[in-house]
């Protein structure tokens, strides 16, 4: 079990873990696990983290066929500038590496913002923790587990 599922199952959230075989060449982790899980890219979501005027990490959950806006992500945080974060930065504040930072379970919890194209599924797709690994939630549900707003993030 990876921290993010522990935190599914301690809260009791209704959830579902979809596994696959992890392709190390793959160009890009979001739709690699979309299409090895059978899922509609709209309801797989990515985790990035953003670097909000170079003072506070925050994170934006979009869907893997989006490009993250980094004036939305600077907005929803009431910042100037956002520019995705350092790759070790990340790994530090998460506890996850690239293509496997979950929403759920991050060593040190960020501010969490979930584009608000989520609410029109009953259920999405985020990383459980690992590359390779989904969990399946209803999105109110990942909002109260993260703590987290919807918001617009997008890039249009």
């Amino acid at each position: 079990m990876t921290p993010g599922i522990n935190v599914a199952k301690k809260a009791r959230v209704s959830h579902r873990i979809h596994e696959y075989e992890h392709d190390p060449n793959s160009e890009s982790y979001g739709i690699e696990a979309a299409e090895k899980i059978g899922a509609d890219p709209a309801r797989v979501f990515k985790t990035l983290v953003a670097s909000v005027d170079n003072r506070e990490l925050v994170v934006g959950v979009l869907p893997v066929t989006a490009m993250l806006s980094m004036k939305r992500i600077a907005k929803a945080v009431g910042g100037k500038k956002a520019t995705l974060a350092d790759k070790q930065e990340v790994q530090r504040a998460t506890g996850y590496v690239l293509g496997g930072v979950s929403p759920l379970g991050q060593k040190r919890r960020l501010k969490t913002f979930i584009d608000q194209s989520a609410r029109n599924f009953d259920t999405i797709y985020v990383s459980a923790g690992r590359r390779g690994l989904e969990i399946e939630l209803a999105p109110e549900d990942l909002a109260r587990l993260t703590s987290a707003d919807f918001s617009p993030l997008q890039q249009e």
